[in-house]
């Protein structure tokens, strides 16, 4: 009788087959190694010929291209899958289906049932290949049982097949047998090449694995028979077939309904034991999508294919003009190889390279007293001036007298006393700017990706008063080029005392703005931390700000469109702030002077000069209250609580600014504020309020609208304000709405 872990294991392998067949698959799974590139980095394959199929490499004689590939190693890219995923094509079937044989269960070991064969051709994945050691990777089945084994057992089969004349051989010195279980015995049959595919003739190669509670084997446990067992592989062979049989119970201790047994031709080191493997089937579950690594060997194997004598024109195969030919050890034929002192694809011209061996003094050795220097093929290690010897055989040794190393010693001494002496002024020259660097959060802030840190030098040509773009309480901004960019550089007052008590805060703000990404928000470039007062490096927005915008001396035309689009952008970049990154960040000092615009009038948020990252859900209490008290929410300005809706408050005084044109004013009692406010809840008199520029019939309806928002943004009770994602979304449908 099947068990019903047996059947359910049986299925899950005719859903494999039924994935195969229509080529449909997820993501590889993650560890799978991509092909290996030269070493000094060339090229892999034929000039106009693909080098890569989804993100794996196919280093030449492989190819997808006719004209792209030796004869038996064409790959097939297919791009069914996402990514597309290489497989090796095979020329005896004439269609382009590997060539990996799936065959069904022959019963119980034992039995006198006769089986024949039923199996399957499937796909053969390439996983990568290294030209220059003629070796390349791909997916194989493996055998399993998984049914309630009686004291006879039971079998399966599974083999790797391909033509006599296949350039590949399964490769002895990379693959191991493994099998796996608490009692079972792993097989491998094979031919060799030129011989049949009949496997039955005996095995090659076996090992066993027995498990007698409690001595089950810890994770890790090398595979010496207690719980999987190994064995290496015989030369030469073109086909396997591994078999799997449970062995006969000894003692009272039955094998678990719920285990399985595996055997399996695999890549050496690819398999690390697991104790779990013993107990369900969660290895089958891993693997049986596309099989475990196996390792071929490949070489050119034409009739007679073999190396030229000494002194004779190499194969057309080795087209490097610094490669060279030896015979297979694995099968007939011969491989291409880069000469020595060469590295890459001995496959395609100029695919051997010269290795830099200076480069990789670990390898190539050249002592610390030698010099090291490169040339074609190979290396030269003299010894340093004044020394004698080998310095590639370590052997360098002074060759100086005495008295000219005394006269070389005194000149030395008083060129190190002169140096000393000016080390000491340089260093108390720049010791204030290490100071400050510390006192900044240098050393934390060095530790903050995507932030440059820049040295006072760097900013120098940009600091002049010529560059000056904008100036306020707060210091002064500059514009200038840096790293051929366009940027603002935000130099802070000397005389702001309660900022140099909140250096912090600076380190705060630059961390928080490193973790935005965002079109809406000003994105910050680096920093300056040796000065008094640290500098910040923005990105360069061209357009000013929006209240240069409202309430400028010049003011330009702005349509409703223009200003709806501003408030949606400004929203959007808020509601991230508040709601898409890992920590909620809010800004604190919302108001139109923060919010820049680009050529296209794109609105990003800027000056993150009192923000404060919290985590989710919880609130920040300030010390101080800091901030522009015409734009800030009276209830943090009593408390000092600062929250989302503190910014939501701010953002709606904004919003007001924008559909009227009129700047709020900081009073007991704002006018603009209270107007809006007055005039709704009286529901009379808001559209007087409006800018007459948009105050058109036909926008009257979204004007009301935003006004609409505008007012719940600015309710007294901190929990009656809408989010700012609520917020954003119904700006943007509005615009969305007046674009048609």
């Amino acid at each position: 009788m099947t068990s019903p872990v047996a059947k359910s294991l049986w299925v899950l392998l005719l859903r494999w087959l039924l994935l195969s067949a229509t080529r449909t698959s997820q993501l590889p799974p993650a560890g799978v190694a991509e092909a290996a590139e030269v070493q000094g980095g060339g090229p892999i394959t034929l000039p106009g010929c693909p080098d890569k199929c989804g993100g794996v490499s196919i280093p030449y004689p492989f190819g997808t291209k006719a004209g792209c590939f030796l004869p038996g190693f064409q790959i097939v890219c297919n791009d069914t899958f996402r990514p597309p995923r290489p497989f090796l094509a095979n020329p005896k079937l004439d269609k382009t289906s590997p060539v990996l044989w799936i065959q069904d269960s022959c019963g119980s070991y034992g039995s006198t049932k006769n089986c024949g064969y039923s199996g399957s051709y499937m796909p053969v994945e390439f996983i990568d290949a290294w030209a220059p050691l003629g070796q390349a990777r791909v997916y194989a089945a493996f055998s399993f049982d998984c049914s309630a084994n009686d004291v006879g057992g039971s079998w399966l089969r599974t083999q790797l097949i391909d033509t006599a004349t296949s350039p590949f051989i399964l490769s002895r010195t990379g693959n191991l047998l493994v099998g796996i279980g608490r009692r079972v015995q792993a097989n491998l049959l094979g031919a060799w090449p030129g011989t049949t595919y009949g496997l039955d003739d005996g095995y090659l190669a076996l090992c066993a694995s027995v498990v007698n509670p409690p001595a089950v084997p810890t994770d890790g446990a090398p595979c010496v028979g207690i719980g999987c067992c190994q064995f290496d592989m015989p030369p030469d062979l073109r086909c396997s077939r591994t078999t799997v049989k449970v062995l006969k119970r000894s003692g009272p201790s039955p094998t678990p309904t719920n285990s399985c047994s595996f055997a399996m031709l695999v890549e050496k080191s690819w398999y690390n034991f697991s104790a779990s493997d013993l107990h369900d089937d969660g290895f089958l579950r891993r693997n049986v999508e596309r099989g475990v690594p196996v390792v071929l060997d490949f070489a050119i194997r034409d009739v007679d294919a073999a190396c030229p004598a000494a002194g004779t024109p190499l194969p057309t195969a080795c087209r490097s003009g610094n490669s060279t030919c030896a015979n297979a050890t694995n099968g007939p034929g011969y491989v291409c190889k880069c000469k020595d002192g060469y590295d890459g694809n001995p496959y395609i011209p100029d695919g051997c390279q010269d290795i830099d061996e200076c480069a990789h003094r670990d390898v190539y050795p050249c002592s610390s007293d030698g010099i090291c220097i490169n040339r074609q093929g190979s290396y030269d290690c003299p010894c340093k001036p004044g020394w004698k010897g080998d310095g590639k055989a370590g052997t360098c040794s002074e060759k100086i007298p005495l008295p000219a190393k005394v006269a070389v010693g005194a000149i030395s001494s008083l060129l190190v006393m002169g140096i000393v002496v000016f080390i000491v002024l340089l260093r108390k020259e720049k010791g204030k700017m290490r100071d400050f660097f510390i006192k900044n959060g240098g050393p934390t802030l060095e530790q903050v990706k995507n932030i440059k840190i820049y040295k006072m030098e760097d900013l120098k040509p940009i600091l002049k008063k010529g560059n000056i773009v904008g100036k306020g309480f707060f210091g002064e901004v500059y514009k200038g080029h840096l790293e051929n960019q366009l940027v603002a550089v935000k130099k802070p007052n000397n005389t702001d005392v309660q900022k140099k008590e909140q250096f912090a805060d600076f380190a705060n703000e630059v961390i928080i703005q490193s973790r935005i990404i965002h079109k809406n928000i000003v994105k910050l470039i680096g920093c300056c931390l040796e000065v008094d007062m640290p500098m910040l490096v923005y990105e360069f927005v061209s357009n000013g700000s929006l209240h240069d915008l409202l309430h400028g001396s010049k003011k330009d035309p702005l349509d409703l469109n223009m200003r709806l689009s501003i408030a949606a952008g400004s929203a959007e970049g808020l509601a991230y702030m508040h709601s898409k990154t890992s920590n909620t960040i809010l800004h604190g000092d919302v108001k139109p002077a923060n919010i820049l615009l680009d050529d296209n009038f794109l609105p990003k948020i800027s000056d993150f000069g009192i923000s404060k990252l919290i985590a989710k859900d919880q609130e920040q209490h300030a010390t101080i209250v800091v901030g522009d008290p015409i734009y800030m929410d009276p209830v943090y300005l009593q408390t000092g609580l600062l929250t989302k809706q503190s910014d939501v408050y701010s953002f709606g005084i904004v919003l007001l600014e924008l559909i009227s044109r009129k700047k709020a004013t900081y009073s007991d009692n704002n006018t603009l504020v209270t107007s809006f406010l007055d005039a709704h809840k009286n529901n009379q008199g808001v559209t007087e309020l409006f800018d007459e520029e948009i105050a058109l019939t036909g926008d009257l309806e979204d004007i009301d609208n935003i006004v609409g928002i505008a007012v719940e943004c600015l309710n007294l009770d901190v929990h009656q304000r809408p989010e700012m994602t609520n917020i954003a979304e119904r700006l943007l449908v509005l615009k969305r709405k007046r674009n048609g």
